[in-house]
């Protein structure tokens, strides 16, 4: 396998770091409560990731390892303080819905974490990969817990898609079905920790079937064949 479909399947899959490693809880609960607030964090986080890997290991070898983490948290500030301006000029509805969670990326142990497992000890197009791919791999369930949370909460999908992509993303809003009053549990945190918790146990039970799977095919004997010929 090469180097890119490992890191790809390692971080979308199999070291996902929001469902195996559980880094980045705190936004993850927070802001997943639709679709659209997900969207952009999780690309937000991405591109701080993807930024944050390639500087540290272009610099890797002219840190000193007493003072590394420091100057990895001043790369990774100087990223995102450059991604909270870039929301707040371009995204300004979505920069004013994320909050405070927009500079607390600072603090998300899967930045600080890759920057100083990986991108300090790998060349640079390997470092930008995994930080592709780990940055996808928390998009990806982020949108998804945004997704069961925003339709049990409040039966829409897409909804504010506008404050993300334009004005022309509103009509991208699909109301699943309506009620009366909204599914609150859905919308607050330990709703989130329910759905997170449902997430791993689905990606627990899928890995369980591939591994009884792999074992059953590994075990299955060969049956040799004998080739019957009658003497004339």
């Amino acid at each position: 396998m090469s180097i890119n479909k490992e890191l790809m399947k390692n971080g979308l899959w199999d070291n996902n770091p929001a469902i195996v490693q559980l880094l980045g809880l705190c936004p993850l609960l927070a802001v997943s409560a639709t679709v659209t607030n997900a969207l952009g964090l999780g690309l937000a986080t991405t591109a701080v990731l993807i930024g944050s890997n390639l500087i540290v290991s272009l610099v890797r070898q002219w840190v000193p390892s007493e003072v590394r983490i420091p100057v990895f948290v001043m790369i990774i500030a100087a990223l995102v303080t450059c991604v909270q301006l870039l929301m707040n000029a371009f995204t300004y509805g979505l920069y004013q819905s994320l909050g405070i969670f927009i500079p607390l990326i600072v603090t998300n142990c899967i930045i600080i974490g890759r920057a100083e497992s990986f991108a300090s000890k790998n060349e640079p197009i390997p470092a930008v990969v995994d930080g592709l791919w780990m940055g996808l791999g928390l998009t990806s369930t982020l949108v998804v817990l945004g997704a069961i949370r925003e339709i049990l909460g409040n039966g829409t999908l897409f909804d504010g898609a506008d404050r993300l992509l334009g004005d022309w993303a509103a009509s991208l809003r699909i109301e699943v079905f309506s009620f009366d009053s909204n599914f609150l549990l859905a919308m607050l945190p330990p709703g989130a920790f329910i759905g997170v918790g449902f997430i791993i146990a689905l990606k627990n039970v899928i890995d369980k079937k591939r591994e009884q799977k792999a074992a059953g095919a590994e075990a299955k004997p060969e049956i040799e064949r004998a080739r019957v010929t009658s003497a004339n």
